[in-house]
């Protein structure tokens, strides 16, 4: 009987020391993690098969105005995913559009608005000479709330205000996939 109670004594024992690695472990564990929390971000950007479709829906809004431009969406951080251009576009349609969707998502602002700015106020004039920057309107920023995923420029209608409404069309066209 001495015997049986010595073993039920060691293994809980055993037990005890079992318990308290776990818990050990599991709190390391959750330690580590806050620890990698803190030092990482987390953020949303747009998918490139959404960035092609939005780039080919503003493409079609406006080649059904009568006009050929040249449309490019990029990610969150101003990287190109999608360039379409009408068969008819000008070349350098290509990089203005580019420039637009750089500078809308650079800014998480519409070029328009940008625009607006730069010629009332002489601080903002400075913006121009950012490299990669085109202040012209035809850069919409695309959203999930407050955030920006992406962004699209159009260029090539005659006036930057025609580049914008083409740009929004897109975005609403694909609304449902972004919220």
């Amino acid at each position: 009987m001495a015997s049986s109670k010595l073993r039920i004594i060691d293994n809980r024992k055993k037990v005890t020391k079992v318990k308290i690695l776990l818990i050990t472990l599991a709190t390391s564990a959750l330690v580590a993690t806050s620890s990698y929390a803190q030092d990482t971000l987390q953020q949303t950007s747009i998918a490139t098969t959404l960035a092609v479709d939005i780039a080919q829906a503003a493409v079609s809004a406006c080649s059904a105005d009568g006009y050929n431009v040249s449309a490019a969406v990029t990610d969150r951080s101003g990287v190109l995913l999608a360039l379409v251009r009408a068969d008819k576009a000008g070349p350098h349609f290509t990089n203005a559009s580019t420039q637009k969707a750089f500078t809308s998502a650079s800014s998480r602002n519409p070029t328009s608005a940008i625009a607006e700015n730069v010629s009332k106020s002489p601080v903002a004039a400075g913006m121009v000479d950012i490299p990669g920057f085109l202040v012209l309107a035809g850069g919409v920023p695309i959203k999930v709330g407050a955030d920006t995923i992406g962004a699209i420029g159009v260029a090539g209608a005659p006036g930057g205000n025609l580049d914008e409404a083409c740009a929004n069309q897109a975005i609403e066209k694909v609304g449902a996939r972004i919220k």
